[in-house]
């Protein structure tokens, strides 16, 4: 047998016979050609089977096979720049070939299907073209993501998963049972990062977070993945400048790395590329005045073209808001200053306005809302005693929180950004529910 190789490689193996591994994707055949699609994991080729280079066992096998059957073939790799495929420009001229499993008739076919059926095959769905692509892009995010904060002085330091309390509202809780107490998902890492910083100056977690929100959108999962810097002697200002900074590395990484996944997945990344710092920046107040504006002038926005809603000052944006907003500029912006009252307890009011508070959100262009939610963290142990108390939280269970700020407090940030929606925005999704391999959304517990 000759030497296997993985598509993704094929082209170091141009005029040499080599074995690939893989599964039937698509097939075509007329006469003496049999046209199969292969798929190995890394890429997709088209191998070509000509009835008189073969033996008729062959050839009746690969015109027997059903799609999704895995199979071993052998064959001679020929340069042609029309032949499609992933990378695209080679093709195998097949000289034998092993059926290692024939499929039972595969349920999702080239055709349409609802997105309930898809969903409910999501097992299989992955299978395609497209789902491979999609996920492919999310695995080189994470990858970039981490990649970016190692590179800049950041540890990883691994956050709880189960805890005795609540970081972002007790309203969207998953309650569970430790052993007769009370104990939740983690609704974030970030608490317990604040520790941390303490011991190592600049930190991040990363993992899945859990949020029990009655929303059944485009943009929520109740389960979901993600990456949360925290910095120790940092204010907001220099926090914006790290996101920016963090962000732009994050989607030219994409644009150089997976160019060949954006184009199967037909991603125009004209906004993309413009992705570069530093971001527009735009207060809570005049996002305001911005939105009321147009609302009052019958501007509607995507994706079903809806009258933009009014708002009044205090209240929190809705994704319309969010898509107004951020159209409104050809790149990322920052929405700052937002209303106390809106935002987590522990966030750092300004001085002299304590209505509102040190924070910001990090709005995508092309109507992909919020990315990322940052802040200045309260430094300071009575004020966010008091914070508590304001919020009706139970004291107890902050208390080793509170004792943060009365052992060498100092000004602190971190922020919070979605795997999801990031991969949403960068591969030009219409819904969250591709962005992961089995996503948890409102009523979606299998498969």
């Amino acid at each position: 047998m000759a030497e296997i190789v993985r598509i993704a490689n094929i082209a170091a193996h141009v005029g040499e016979q080599v074995t690939l591994e893989g599964w039937l994707q698509l097939k075509t055949g007329k006469g003496k050609l049999q046209f199969l699609r292969v798929r190995d994991g890394t890429g997709f080729i088209q191998a070509v089977i000509f009835k008189p280079n073969v033996s008729e066992e062959v050839f009746e096998a690969a015109k027997r096979m059903p799609l999704e059957s895995s199979l071993i073939i052998t064959g001679n790799v020929k340069a042609d720049e029309r032949a499609p495929g992933v990378p695209g420009g080679f093709e195998l001229d097949v000289t034998d070939l092993t059926v290692v499993q024939e499929s039972e008739e595969y349920p999702i076919a080239p055709k349409e299907h609802g997105v309930e059926f898809l969903m409910d095959n999501r097992h299989l769905w992955l299978r395609s073209s497209r789902q491979w692509a999609i996920l492919r892009v999310r695995a080189r995010i994470i990858r970039a993501m981490r990649d970016w904060l190692d590179d800049n002085g950041f540890i990883l330091v691994d956050t709880p998963i189960l805890t005795p309390s609540a970081a972002e509202g007790t309203t969207t809780l998953f309650k569970t049972d430790f052993h007769g107490e009370d104990a939740f998902l983690a609704q974030t890492g970030q608490l317990y990062n604040e520790a941390n910083i303490f011991a190592f100056g600049r930190v991040y977690c990363f993992g899945p977070t859990f949020r029990a929100e009655k929303s059944k959108t485009r943009r929520h999962l109740q389960e979901f993945w993600m990456v949360e810097p925290e910095i120790a002697y940092c204010k907001l200002e220099q926090l914006l400048e790290i996101e920016e900074q963090y962000v732009s590395y994050i989607v030219q990484t994409i644009l150089k790395e997976c160019a060949a996944e954006l184009k199967l997945l037909e991603r125009d990344t004209t906004h993309l590329e413009r992705v570069v710092a530093p971001f527009y920046r735009i207060s809570y107040d005049d996002a305001v005045q911005m939105i009321n504006k147009a609302a009052g002038e019958g501007v509607t926005v995507p994706p079903n073209d809806d009258p933009l809603p009014p708002i009044e000052w205090g209240g929190d944006f809705g994704s319309p808001h969010e898509t107004f907003v951020a159209s409104q500029f050809d790149k990322p912006v920052f929405v700052h200053h937002y209303p106390s009252a809106v935002k987590a307890f522990y966030m750092e009011p300004e001085p002299g306005r304590h209505e509102v508070c040190r924070s910001a959100d990090l709005l995508a262009p092309e109507g992909y809302g919020e990315i990322i939610g940052g802040s200045e963290r309260m430094s300071d142990p009575e004020l966010l005693l008091a914070a508590i108390d304001r919020h009706g939280l139970p004291r107890e269970a902050y208390q080793w929180y509170i004792d943060l700020r009365r052992y060498g407090s100092v000004p602190h940030s971190g922020f919070g950004l979605g795997v999801e929606r990031t991969v949403a925005w960068i591969c030009g999704l219409d819904h969250i529910r591709e962005t992961i391999a089995f996503p948890r959304m409102l009523g979606r517990l299998r498969p």
